[in-house]
């Protein structure tokens, strides 16, 4: 476990020995058409599916030897701590703008009176306004404006989405800078976790970023190619100003890491996060969106003789980039679809670029993108399918639903 063994991720592929995950509940059913595109959902998702997905998700990981922690059981953990429950209280009213006195008042009483699982409910799904009632308080400008918003704690319908918010990244762990608003809490439940929870301060835990810094980096951009490289992708979410920041980091901290392939990726919905049109499958082989190797551009960075400061270089394409950077004779990208134009498009909407390897040349993906999977086969990857009807409405895959831990090293 990682409680005792300490936190390690050196690949992509390592088999995986231990994953947080966040069954999706009531904050999915606070969702309202009015409100799918500030939430970054195109619909609204049925929850008693869904969670019957997310339930054969993590039965699918145990069943390969994963050990399945879940985000909300780890929430009430840290609030049982002593002094947590006031400090978390306030930093979230203060990340929800929650500023008018008599109000704050009254939310803080509200929720400190809550038990620990009702804290940590709200907390996750939101607070409606219409919890708070029986009070007599005067209503600031800012009360007026937003007097038909219903929520004075917003839901974080995204929070099964645990590959965003951090990522582990050797020994350390960076506390992820989420682009937009509907995410931002997500940094502030990590940092608790960080702080306070036995999983991460059992040992000696570096921290590579933190949620608070201005530019956003998300961790569907980061992926651990190995104990020498990462490649980081600079999309919609994860800004050049991200990227520097924690390549510094992690330059000062992983003596092993040789450098970093920074991908740029057009900036768009659909190609949101790197892991979204390319990720790694085997020591060799790589998923990826046909056509998304034309469009991209790689860079080399590493470290420079000055105090703080990288070296970049430009490489000539993704192909030429992986294969020099893991050494190897030669890489195969694997092009989703099976070939046909049509249904790639139709299959990378559904996420069948974004698998989660459980072990080298083993990969979860869900079953509905059936020309994917079976060029994957055909390529000599094991797949194992999940049901994702419902999951995929919130533009999300295996790899996204998974914030691994430990891996085994290769």
């Amino acid at each position: 476990m990682p409680s005792k063994n300490g936190i390690l991720v050196n690949s992509e592929i390592g088999k995986l020995k231990a994953v947080i995950l966040h069954r999706p509940g009531d904050e999915l059913e606070r969702l309202t058409p009015e409100y799918l595109a500030e939430m970054l959902f195109d619909d609204i998702p049925w929850l008693k599916k869904m969670t019957e997905e997310h339930d054969g998700f993590a039965d699918a990981l145990r069943s390969r030897g994963a050990h399945v922690y879940y985000m909300k059981e780890m929430l009430e953990d840290v609030l049982e701590m002593d002094g947590v429950k006031p400090k978390m209280i306030r930093e979230t009213l203060d990340l929800s703008g929650i500023e008018n006195p008599d109000l704050r008042e009254a939310i803080t009483d509200y929720l400190q009176q809550l038990t620990t699982q009702g804290l940590a409910e709200k907390l996750i799904a939101g607070l409606p306004k219409s919890d708070i009632t029986d009070m007599e308080r005067h209503l600031s400008l800012v009360d007026y404006i937003n007097e038909d918003y219903p929520y004075y704690i917003n839901p974080l319908p995204n929070f099964y989405f645990t590959r965003d918010p951090a990522s582990v990244i050797g020994n350390g762990i960076s506390i992820n800078t989420m682009k937009v608003k509907a995410r931002k809490r997500e940094g502030l439940l990590l940092k608790y976790f960080y702080k306070y929870h036995p999983i991460f301060n059992a040992t000696p835990t570096p921290l590579w970023y933190n949620y608070n810094n201005k530019h956003s980096l998300e961790g569907g951009d980061i992926l651990v190619l190995s104990r020498e490289v990462l490649a980081i992708g600079c999309s919609e979410r994860t800004t050049a100003e991200g990227i520097e920041l924690l390549c510094r980091n992690l330059f000062e901290g992983l003596e092993a890491l040789d450098h970093i392939l920074v991908v740029l990726i057009p900036h768009v919905r659909a190609f949101m996060h790197l892991d979204t049109v390319f990720t790694m499958v085997d020591h060799d082989k790589f998923t990826i969106y046909p056509g998304v190797e034309e469009r991209v551009k790689v860079f080399k960075v590493t470290r420079n003789s000055k105090p703080y400061s990288l070296h970049v270089q430009s490489e000539d394409n993704l192909t030429t980039a992986l294969k020099k950077s893991l050494k190897l004779p030669a890489v195969k990208l694997i092009r989703s679809g099976g070939g046909d134009e049509v249904t790639a498009a139709r299959e990378q909407w559904n996420d069948s670029t974004n698998t989660l390897a459980i072990a080298p040349g083993v990969v979860i993906t869900y079953n509905r993108n059936e020309a994917s999977n079976e060029v994957l086969r055909k390529n000599g990857i094991e797949v194992v399918e999940i049901d994702g009807q419902e999951l995929v409405r919130g533009r999300g895959g295996p790899r996204c639903m998974s914030m691994p831990l430990l891996r085994e090293e290769l």
